[in-house]
């Protein structure tokens, strides 16, 4: 077989390959459908957790929810599942809120943060303020 050809099969392969990915769902992005999903999602796998309060990003890609003193869980879309997770104040290297986005940056190797639009600034105070630690989190207003 020669070259040209054998190239042409790789692209093609690849191509089709991609393509079956993408039309059999793989590149959608899962959102949360309101609080009560954030909140089930959660509880699938911390159930002895008891959230007082939720805030959904504006893109209903990502929620926060208050857990009092020990932290803050998250419920975040990654590719069509959820990563869920509990922030403790030890967690977080920076905070940032400018507006109605919460910049976030977590220690953990597995999931550093990411920046996070609220629909409004009171959702972004109220996480802000969450997941603030005065001792360790520089904040700008």
């Amino acid at each position: 077989m020669s070259l040209p050809v054998l190239v042409v099969l790789v692209v093609f392969g690849i191509a089709l390959s991609v393509a079956a990915v993408h039309f059999t769902g793989g590149t959608t992005t899962a959102t949360l459908a309101g609080a009560d999903q954030a909140l089930a999602r959660f509880a699938e796998d911390f159930p002895d957790e008891r959230p007082v309060a939720v805030w959904l990003t504006a893109d209903n890609h990502a929620a926060f929810l208050e857990l009092g003193p020990q932290g803050c869980g998250i419920v975040q879309s990654i590719g069509d599942c959820f990563l869920t997770r509990i922030v403790s104040q030890h967690d977080i290297l920076a905070l940032t809120r400018e507006g109605n986005v919460v910049s976030l940056r977590l220690s953990d190797f597995t999931w550093k943060g990411g920046s996070f639009v609220f629909a409004g600034e009171a959702d972004a105070r109220a996480v802000a303020a969450t997941l603030r630690n005065s001792d360790r989190i520089r904040e700008a207003a």
